[in-house]
């Protein structure tokens, strides 16, 4: 009887510590969607109203018509999915290489590959942008992308994933007469789904996220990201903060949707890149 009220009593305060710690993480979120409702002359009222008194959605209609916003939509999505796309393709194939193809030099080869994890990306962010300016690049999608179509993570992670699958399923591919690019797409991909949907939602949420590289490379309004429209919106309209607020918001809904679409998979694919 003591040992039950005892794993109730610590399921009881593990729920309670979850509870008040979910409160306080989604307190700013409340914040942000409360605050992209209100009228301009509630931002500033004493006492601060947590559910405004009159909900207007003229924050996101204005939105719209002071900066090319829906652009910005457009050119971050673009850029997140095709980088997305492109990056996680480099990446499982390499790790299919480095975990699956026996050739003289494959382990160093795949170290100096890690060592460049070490490397801070603001660190070659020069080299980068001298490298597109001789190349004509600059204010260019592809200038953006390029720098980030080789993942060295995604590539450990995925390798790792890769090497614990029997070889057993390639030789039985072989003998049937499967191309290696064949067992790539049909049997490998197939099986590393988890780590591969991990990898996809990391990168993912990398592009969306990415602020400093497209501030260097863009240079017209019409082919800035979200995150570089939201940064001078900040700048053109720094009291408007229920406006500001909707960008946030409007920001974050694509990371959310793609996590909640994921979410089941990322927890297995960490798990089993990480340990085996």
């Amino acid at each position: 009887m003591n040992h039950k009220r005892k794993a109730l009593s610590k399921k009881i305060f593990f729920y309670l510590m979850i509870s008040v710690l979910s409160f306080f993480i989604l307190l700013p979120f409340f914040w942000m969607v409360s605050t992209s409702l209100k009228e301009s002359k509630a931002l500033t009222s004493i006492p601060i109203q947590w559910i405004p008194e009159n909900v207007t959605t003229e924050a996101y209609v204005t939105l719209f018509n002071v900066f090319p916003f829906a652009r910005s939509i457009f050119n971050s999505v673009f850029i997140a999915f095709a980088g997305t796309f492109i990056s996680v393709l480099s990446a499982a194939m390499a790790a299919f290489v480095f975990a699956k193809i026996e050739f003289r030099g494959r382990e160093i080869l795949f170290g100096f590959f890690l060592a460049t994890m070490m490397i801070p990306g603001n660190l070659v962010m020069i080299p980068n942008y001298l490298i597109l300016r001789s190349l004509n690049l600059i204010d260019t999608y592809t200038g953006v992308l390029l720098p980030g179509f080789f993942n060295a993570f995604g590539t450990f992670l995925l390798r790792q994933n890769m090497k614990s699958l029997s070889d057993s399923y390639i030789e039985a591919a072989f003998m049937d007469g499967a191309s290696r690019l064949r067992i790539f797409f049909r049997i490998v991909l197939p099986l590393v789904k988890p780590a591969l949907t991990t990898v996809t939602v990391l990168i993912f949420m990398g592009n969306w996220n990415a602020y400093l590289w497209p501030l260097i490379v863009l240079t017209s309004k019409e082919k800035m990201t979200l995150t570089v429209g939201l940064s001078l919106l900040n700048g053109q309209h720094g009291t408007d903060y229920n406006m500001l607020m909707a960008g946030a918001i409007i920001s974050i809904i694509p990371m959310i949707i793609v996590y909640g679409l994921a979410q089941k998979h990322i927890e297995g694919g960490l798990s089993v890149g990480g340990l085996k």
